[in-house]
């Protein structure tokens, strides 16, 4: 009977300590990462390569895009694009960001919301975004 309740202790014992090598792991990748990420963004403000989303102004790191559709044609020098968010507000947004609109400052919807805006391709390669509203001030013109 002491046998299997000394069994019974060890492997509760066991279970328990796994659970905190766990835990630990975890808490030690979550630093890993938030460190990687604070060296990523470091680089790229150094380098000038920080862009902020216009929807909720979280930096963007290198590598993390807006979602955005752009129209037809390709080959003139403006467009119609619809900037729909970045990985931080769309399609789930983090806690904490709130999707406004920096012409209203009204809040974009989740659902079929978006910023409307102009794309410029200048003739070097690059592009310019001019935000001209969202669908809630469009509703009202």
């Amino acid at each position: 009977m002491t046998t299997v309740i000394l069994a019974a202790a060890a492997f509760i014992i066991l279970v328990l300590l796994l659970n905190m090598f766990i835990n630990w792991k975890a808490t030690e990748n979550d630093r890993k990462t938030r460190k990687s990420m604070a060296n990523r963004k470091k680089n790229a403000r150094t380098k000038g390569l920080l862009v902020s989303c216009p929807l909720c102004n979280t930096d963007l790191l290198p590598g993390e895009d807006l979602v955005s559709r752009v129209y037809r044609p390709m080959n003139v020098p403006h467009q119609l694009c619809t900037i729909s968010g970045c990985p931080h507000c769309y399609p789930v947004p983090e806690p904490g960001k709130k999707r406004e609109c920096p012409v209203c400052h009204k809040e974009v919807p989740l659902e079929n919301g978006h910023l409307v805006t102009r794309l410029f391709n200048k003739s070097d390669g690059k592009k310019h975004v001019i935000v001209t509203g969202c669908t809630e001030c469009c509703k009202s013109k």
